[in-house]
């Protein structure tokens, strides 16, 4: 029986050799497709159609925003003979298709986490001398360096790659990418063009997983795409990893429920639940939902960071000019301007307080549940107290 049983789940383990993980199936190889950095893609493409590329990038910020990405795209481009009329690599060329075949001659990418000592830097340097080999088809040919986490570079590897930096020959471009630009000396900071890659917006991602989406025949709901794009809070290749092990757990059919229910995240209408009952003044009401939350294994610490974003997602929605500020599908959107209209803006104002004060000290409470009941009860009597005051 044993046998048998393994011998299934290798042959499983084969049969999973043609999968590509969504990252890199769509990975974007061109400007255009690149998600949410249109104004650095705009300004690099301006760069090279007018000749005026730096001989030193460095593309900072969080990770998974594009950084590499672009640093290959720019790379590609900047050697293509036969550039498309938006400035995109032809991919028809010599040098796009040794690019394309993984074999580019005049481009060299250095991971500086594992090949960051003198001697890494010293190889690269010394390649540096040597001309373009693709000149032949290209006579503006350029070698372009992509160095990869540079900040993981040690202090003599830094020291040995600045003067390489400060007079680099004419045909040398390097593009450098990090994580943590506060690492990365002043002196290598001088000498190069500076571009600050922003988080994602969860808008953006969302556009981007429907497209992968239907490209795999997934049947996606819109909510449970905000949901994925919240939850890799800014970085596109999180979410495709989010959205790959949610369709591993459920299927072709993407819903808000799976969603929710595989990554172990607080359902909306539990604040929507909780939020009325709080307008109806209903204190046992209150505190049964959040012991239905407690029951189902959520952390009550928790619970309040998620009640406090749930009174600024009403706030928000009070006013039609700050209601862009809201990320969420189009049905919990409807939802919240639903609830918001019932809301009293004093009233979620002083919520938010009381919630503050709760989430402040919920990790030095000797008794963290009374800590948010009691929180839930001054809540529910805040419309009472609105009342009162108003009568007065």
């Amino acid at each position: 029986m044993l046998r048998c049983t393994l011998r299934v789940h290798h042959t499983y383990l084969y049969g999973m050799d043609n999968f590509v993980v969504s990252a890199r199936k769509y990975r974007p190889a061109t400007f255009r497709s690149v998600v949410g950095q249109s104004s650095i893609t705009t300004t690099l493409q301006n760069a090279i159609k007018n000749n005026h590329l730096a001989q030193a990038f460095l593309f900072c910020g969080p990770r998974g925003v594009g950084k590499t990405t672009c640093a290959r795209i720019l790379a590609k481009t900047i050697n293509c003979v036969n550039l498309t009329a938006d400035i995109e690599a032809c991919n028809e060329c010599e040098s796009c298709k040794s690019f394309n075949s993984g074999q580019a001659i005049d481009i060299s990418e250095l991971d500086a986490a594992s090949n960051n000592s003198v001697e890494d830097i010293r190889s690269l340097v010394d390649t540096v001398r040597i001309p373009p080999q693709l000149v032949e088809y290209n006579a503006n040919a350029r070698k372009v360096y992509v160095i990869d986490e540079v900040h993981m570079l040690s202090q003599a590897a830094f020291n040995a790659f600045l003067k390489t930096l400060e007079e680099p020959p004419r045909y040398a471009i390097f593009i450098l990418a990090t994580t943590e630009r506060h690492k990365i000396l002043p002196t290598i900071l001088s000498r190069c063009q500076i571009f600050n890659f922003n988080r994602i917006q969860v808008e953006d991602i969302a556009h981007h997983l429907e497209y992968i989406a239907k490209n795999e025949g997934v049947e996606a709901e819109s909510d449970a795409l905000h949901v994925i794009g919240q939850k890799a809070d800014g970085a596109l290749r999180d979410a495709c990893s989010i959205f790959d092990q949610v369709v591993s757990f459920a299927g072709n059919k993407l819903t808000y429920k799976a969603v929710i229910e595989n990554l172990n995240i607080l359902d909306y209408d539990y604040y929507f639940k909780i939020t009325d009952h709080i307008l109806k003044d209903e204190i046992p009401g209150a505190l049964m939902v959040y012991n239905e939350i407690l029951n189902n294994g959520f952390d009550g610490h928790n619970f309040i960071a998620g009640i406090a974003e749930h009174f600024r997602n009403l706030l928000v929605c009070k006013d039609q000019a700050t209601l862009v500020l809201l990320e969420a599908g189009q049905k919990i959107k409807e939802k919240y301007k639903d609830q918001a209209e019932r809301c009293n803006s004093l009233m979620l104002l002083r919520g938010l307080s009381l919630i503050t004060k709760c989430d402040v000290g919920y990790k030095t409470a000797r008794n963290p549940r009374l800590q948010v009941e009691f929180t839930l009860m001054q809540l529910c009597a805040l419309n009472g107290n609105q009342s009162a005051e108003k009568k007065k």
